[in-house]
């Protein structure tokens, strides 16, 4: 096993415009309110916890979300920040392994929706597999003892995976206008 930080995820900080996100922006303040992981510089795939049905807010889980499909395709003014984390080859083997065994058992998964309303009002609140956007890559991040992220306690919300000194920012604008 190396040491050596050969290997990238990117996180991909974002705002849909769609109703729930556009709530979300009022009760958080934050211009950004979702987030997404992928071990590919193309985001392609990304992961997360969002809606499952691109038309229905109400049911979510574990998906694999893309600019060309789902949700993000309906709304293609969706605004991103793209973070770069350096990685060594062992934290991205088994990120890369976590992320593709849960989209296989993706029905064990739900949306915490319970913890994304109590975290709005700062009251933690952890569910068996169950998560929000921002819980569920916290827990990649500190699971993996990813440099700067080994800290995470307590409730994280989209915006403050961009205030992390190992995260580099390599793109910000639309989804639909990014090139990797």
């Amino acid at each position: 096993m190396s040491d050596e930080y050969n290997k990238s995820m990117y996180l991909v900080v974002s705002q849909s415009g769609s109703i729930v996100s556009k709530i979300l922006k009022v009760v958080t303040r934050a211009p950004y309110n979702h987030v997404s992981i992928s071990l590919n510089k193309s985001l392609k795939p990304m992961y997360s916890f969002a809606r499952v049905r691109p038309y229905n807010p109400v049911i979510g889980g574990y998906v694999a979300e893309s600019a060309n499909r789902g949700t993000l395709k309906r709304f293609p003014d969706t605004k991103v920040i793209v973070l770069e984390i350096r990685l060594t080859e062992h934290q991205f083997t088994v990120i890369k392994h976590k992320l593709r065994k849960m989209l296989k058992e993706r029905k064990r998964y739900r949306y915490n929706y319970l913890g994304l309303f109590l975290a709005a009002i700062n009251v933690p609140y952890k569910g068996h597999n169950r998560y929000y956007c921002s819980e569920f890559v916290k827990e990649v991040l500190v699971d993996n003892q990813v440099d700067g992220y080994t800290e995470l306690d307590g409730i994280i919300k989209p915006i403050h995976f961009l205030g992390y000194p190992h995260a580099k920012v390599i793109y910000h604008g639309r989804l639909n206008d990014y090139t990797a």
